[in-house]
């Protein structure tokens, strides 16, 4: 469970630091630290319980284009 909470509390402070602060490079180092645990809570959790695992799928895929967004928006400013 701990991975599970390091991904929602990264989730949870990525909106404000991207859209409040305008801090597009800490928030691209936050989603990317948050793509991180989820890959790690799916690859930890897949032999014990493999729905909750394959549910984390999409929110990887998600997370993964949230990523290359915030990455151009880096590189385009």
């Amino acid at each position: 469970m701990t991975l599970w909470w390091v991904q929602l509390a990264l989730n949870w402070i990525w909106s404000p630091i991207f859209f409040v602060l305008h801090a597009p490079l800490v928030a691209l180092a936050v989603v990317a630290s948050m793509l991180i645990a989820i890959i790690a809570f799916i690859a930890t959790s897949w032999r014990r319980d493999r729905i909750s695992a394959m549910l984390f799928l999409p929110y990887a895929a998600w997370v993964s284009f949230a990523s290359l967004l915030n990455a151009g928006i880096v590189v385009l400013n």
